[in-house]
């Protein structure tokens, strides 16, 4: 059984904001040790050629796992990287969260063919505000390059993540994080996430992005097979985690996820969650979004 972690930054000291493959490598070994069998590589929105740097360090680590793994039979508890998760550029300022809204761009098809040439088969995820001017033309291009849309870092009202959804995106975002939340006369992005049968949507359930009872409505509400826990694990994140502080600036904006995905399901088993569901959560859902 695979535990599949589809957005992290990085963990333990290293992230993705490095052109060093050996930093890339040491996030791969530091997820293997918290059980963690595959990683998708989360790159932060920064300008087209940053970006494209991380994507081009990410392949190269890539390169040599697969040349470690044919010498020592894949023995070694480390985390196969197998792709890319782009969070960014083409988002929305007004919900940046963490990420540097001075590099955000609008959606065009030139920007998207700049930004992943040369890459298109490591990329597997990109986040895109919906409700932005060109987005619903560039969620069409992307997900007909094969590429999975997941709308996040959003405005959007409910209609207009109806029409991302209906534009081929397949995904949403660490939901209620950084974007428009449930409002009783406008629904949202976050509701339409909870509603819609057959979008997924990313959780980080850690111990501060969301409420408890927040988790309650997620868990109760939405249809399991569409759950992925994620870690949105940065440079911060300990190995190991930790319940007693979240990962934040000196005025307390998250800054990402505080534990690694196996350790947010032991939580959520302990809080009194159904163990084969959340295990779901981290194995047989993520796999099947990446399937698409």
């Amino acid at each position: 059984m695979k535990i599949i972690d589809i957005h992290t930054h990085g963990i333990g000291g290293h992230d993705t904001e490095t052109t060093d493959i050996d930093q890339i490598l040491k996030i791969a070994e530091i997820q293997g040790s918290q059980g963690v069998s595959e990683i998708l590589l989360t790159i932060y929105s920064a300008g087209i050629q940053r970006m494209r740097d991380t994507m081009k360090t990410v392949g190269k680590a890539m390169e040599k796992q697969r040349q470690l793994f044919s010498v020592h039979g894949g023995k070694k508890r480390v985390a196969k990287i197998v792709g890319l998760h782009l969070e960014g550029p083409f988002l929305n300022p007004a919900k940046c969260g963490s990420l540097n809204a001075g590099t955000f761009l609008g959606p065009t098809e030139q920007r998207f063919r700049e930004l992943i040439e040369g890459f298109e088969n490591l990329v597997k995820i990109i986040t895109i505000a919906p409700e932005i001017m060109g987005a619903a033309g560039l969620i069409r291009k992307i997900s007909d390059a094969g590429i999975i849309v997941s709308m996040g870092h959003s405005d959007a009202s409910y209609s207009e993540a109806e029409a991302g959804f209906h534009c081929g995106a397949k995904g949403i975002t660490h939901i209620f994080n950084a974007m428009r939340g449930i409002h009783h006369r406008e629904p949202g992005i976050a509701g339409f996430g909870l509603l819609n049968n057959d979008v997924y949507i990313e959780v980080i359930a850690d111990a501060f992005h969301l409420h408890p009872k927040t988790l309650a409505l997620i868990l109760k509400t939405k249809d399991r097979d569409r759950i992925i826990i994620i870690s949105d694990s940065v440079k911060d994140t300990k190995a190991g985690g930790s319940l007693e502080e979240g990962i934040a600036d000196s005025q307390g904006k998250l800054h990402g996820g505080s534990l690694a995905i196996t350790g947010s399901a032991k939580r959520l088993v302990e809080m009194g969650y159904d163990e084969g569901m959340i295990m779901d959560c981290i194995t047989t859902n993520p796999e099947r979004y990446l399937k698409q």
